[in-house]
């Protein structure tokens, strides 16, 4: 079995001069933060509310005991609300315990260490995704998952990338993520420098998307660096 199918809920670390920022609590954080060595994180940012990109939070309590005090996470409003309601131990404390998170709203423009970061606003069904722009010493890295249009201010937010990180779900359409020959069509039009295809699901063979993509996208896989 090639071992690169088989695939985790996503999250991604994003790393600069000793910054790190963790995109994402999936329910796999725990064996992919142990997979990786990975035992502090300096900001955690959440991309949406739905299960497979948050329900893994817990596992935060971990590097809040290796920091010594909460770490600093960021959404937008609406999915605030949501993570603080369903998770409110996480960020209120409970029965004795602290908070593990202190909860920030993510702004359309912020800075942590000597990473930039930009926000776009992302149509996700029903709701809103944020999607992401990294960028560090003239380098920038784009994060888009979750989301079934790209819109204006999404293609100026994507443009001119070292990196596209990008959700390609399937072949076949789906209602609120994007497919792969829609994704190829986005990539020639926005151009970046390496594209990665993420949140793909057990329909996406890796060996066969690695003879089928043309050259600079390349399927996305557990334990995938990328150094810029």
């Amino acid at each position: 079995m090639e071992p690169r199918n088989r695939r985790l809920r996503s999250s991604l670390l994003v790393e600069h001069e000793g910054t790190r920022i963790l995109l994402d609590t999936s329910p796999d954080l725990r064996e992919q933060l142990l997979a990786a060595d990975i035992d502090r994180v300096d900001a955690i940012i959440w991309t949406h509310d739905h299960a497979d990109h948050c329900h893994g939070i817990d596992d935060v309590r971990q590097i809040f005991h290796a920091l010594g005090r909460p770490v600093v996470g960021f959404a937008r409003a609406a999915t605030l609300d949501v993570l603080s309601d369903r998770f409110a131990y996480v960020f209120r404390g409970r029965a004795g315990y602290p908070s593990t998170v202190e909860a920030q709203p993510l702004p359309d423009r912020l800075r942590i260490g000597g990473i930039e970061i930009e926000v776009v606003d992302q149509p996700h069904g029903s709701i809103q995704s944020a999607g992401l722009r990294f960028t560090a010493n003239g380098h920038s890295v784009g994060y888009a998952t979750d989301f079934h249009e790209l819109t204006s201010d999404m293609r100026s937010l994507y443009t001119d990338l070292d990196l596209w990180i990008v959700d390609a779900l399937r072949y076949a359409p789906h209602p609120t993520h994007p497919d792969v020959p829609t994704v190829l069509q986005w990539v020639d039009d926005l151009r970046p420098i390496r594209t990665a295809l993420v949140h793909m699901d057990q329909s996406m063979d890796y060996a066969t998307l690695v003879a089928a993509l043309p050259p600079g996208v390349e399927p996305g896989y557990d334990g995938m660096e990328f150094a810029l």
